[in-house]
C-alpha cells in the first residue's frame, strides 16, 4: 500500500461504511485502512494506525462528529472529511465543522441511478484526495487517474459559437470568484473584508447541493455586503454575493444593463457541478472588460482556462498565492497559463479588488 492515501471511515450505518468503502477503494490512490461504526472505535482504530484522511458522519448515536472532531483536532489533527445527509440541520452542523478545523463536505452516497454513483465516486475521491494534499510536507505518488467519465469543458454548458456580448466598459464592475478545497473559510475571509458598495458579485465553490444555502446564510450574517444562494434570473447588484447553489452551475448572463444569472443543470464540467470554468467563460462573454476573475484554493484546474478566457476578454484577473492557500491546485494551474495579472496572498485580495473597482468607477 506504499505510496496510497490511507482512510478511515467513521459512520453508524453499515450500508454508507461499505458504499464509501468501495467507492474510495476504486481510486488507485487511495486506500480504505479501516472503518469504525462510531467514534469510540475509531478511537481504537487510530490507536492501531494512523491514517492520512478521516471521513467522518455528523450525526452518530454515542458521540456526535463534531465532539469526536474537536478531540482530534486537540490531540492529533488530521485531515477530516465531514460525511452529511442532505437535511437543514445537518448542512448546519457540517459547516460549523468547517471552523473546527474540518477540510471539506461531502454527500452521504446514496443508491440511485448510475450516473449518480458515477458522480458520487468522482467528488468523493477528489475530495479525500484533495483532503490528503492538505498535510504538511505530505507527498502523493500520482498514478494515471482513474477513468470514470470523460472530462467535459465548459463548452457543455456554453456553446462554442456563443456571441460574445460583453459590451464596451461602464463604470460597472461585476466580480466573478472561484475556490473549492479550503474555499469556505477563504471566501469568509475575503467577503467579510468587503465593504457594504462593493460591485455585484457571483461566486462559485465546490459544494454539495443543500449546502450552500446553509453556508450563503451564515456568511449573510457575518459581512457587510448580503450574501444569498443564487437563484434563477437574480440580478448581480452592488453590496450583494451570489452563491451558486451546489449541484446548479451558474451562468453570468447581460441584458441591456442589467447583469443577472442562469442556474441550471448539467453534466459535471472539470469534474464539478457547479462549475468555476462555466462561471469564467460565461463572464468573459457576457461582462468582458467590465468584469475581475478571482481563483481562490482548491485541488485540480477547473476555473484556470475560463479565467484565462476572461483575461483575453479584458478582465483583470487574480489568483491566490500558495502560502496562503490550502490547496495549491486551481491558483497554481492559472498561474501557470498565464491567468492571473496579479498573485495575491487572501488577505490582499479583498482590498485589491475595492483599490480596482474604485480605479475603473
Amino acid at each position: 500500500m506504499t505510496g496510497k492515501i490511507k482512510v478511515l471511515i467513521v459512520d453508524d450505518s453499515a450500508v454508507v461504511r461499505q458504499t464509501l468503502c468501495d467507492i474510495l477503494e476504486s481510486d488507485p490512490r487511495i486506500h480504505v485502512m479501516a472503518t469504525a461504526s462510531d467514534p469510540f472505535v475509531a478511537a481504537q482504530r487510530l490507536r492501531e494506525e494512523v491514517p492520512d484522511v478521516i471521513t467522518l458522519d455528523v450525526e452518530m448515536p454515542r458521540m456526535d462528529g463534531i465532539t469526536f472532531l474537536k478531540k482530534i483536532m486537540s490531540q492529533h489533527p488530521i485531515p477530516v472529511v465531514m460525511c452529511s445527509s442532505l437535511t437543514e440541520q445537518g448542512s448546519e452542523t457540517a459547516l460549523r465543522a468547517i471552523e473546527y478545523g474540518a477540510v471539506e463536505i461531502i454527500q452521504k452516497p446514496k443508491l440511485g441511478t448510475k450516473q449518480f454513483l458515477q458522480e458520487s465516486k468522482v467528488t468523493i475521491c477528489d475530495t479525500v484526495i484533495a483532503a490528503a494534499m492538505t498535510r504538511a510536507k505530505r507527498v502523493i505518488k500520482k498514478p494515471e487517474p482513474i477513468k470514470v467519465a470523460k472530462k467535459l469543458t465548459a463548452d457543455a454548458m456554453l456553446a462554442k459559437s456563443t456571441p460574445n456580448r460583453a459590451m464596451a466598459r461602464t463604470t460597472e464592475t461585476v466580480v466573478m470568484v472561484g475556490a473549492s478545497t479550503g474555499g469556505t473559510e477563504a471566501l469568509k475571509t475575503f467577503l467579510e473584508a468587503l465593504p457594504a458598495d462593493t460591485p455585484g458579485i457571483v461566486i462559485v465553490q465546490h459544494m454539495p447541493g443543500n449546502f450552500t444555502t446553509a453556508f450563503a446564510e451564515r456568511l449573510n450574517q457575518s459581512c457587510a455586503i448580503t450574501v444569498k444562494e443564487a437563484s434563477n434570473d437574480d440580478s448581480v447588484l452592488r453590496g450583494q454575493a451570489l452563491i451558486a447553489p451546489g449541484d446548479y452551475h451558474t451562468l453570468l448572463k447581460r441584458s441591456g444593463s442589467r447583469y443577472y444569472v442562469e442556474v441550471k443543470p448539467g453534466p459535471l464540467v472539470s469534474r464539478h457541478r457547479p462549475s468555476v470554468d462555466v462561471l469564467f467563460r460565461s463572464a468573459s462573454r457576457y461582462a468582458g472588460k467590465n468584469a475581475l476573475g478571482v481563483i481562490m484554493t482548491g485541488m485540480g484546474d477547473d476555473g484556470a482556462k475560463g479565467l484565462l478566457e476572461m483575461k483575453e476578454a479584458g478582465a483583470t484577473t487574480i489568483a491566490q498565492n500558495e502560502a496562503s492557500c490550502v490547496v495549491f491546485g486551481m491558483p497554481k494551474e492559472a498561474i501557470k497559463l498565464g491567468a492571473a495579472d496579479h498573485v495575491l496572498s487572501l488577505h490582499a485580495i479583498a482590498p485589491e479588488v475595492i483599490r480596482l473597482a474604485h480605479a475603473r468607477g
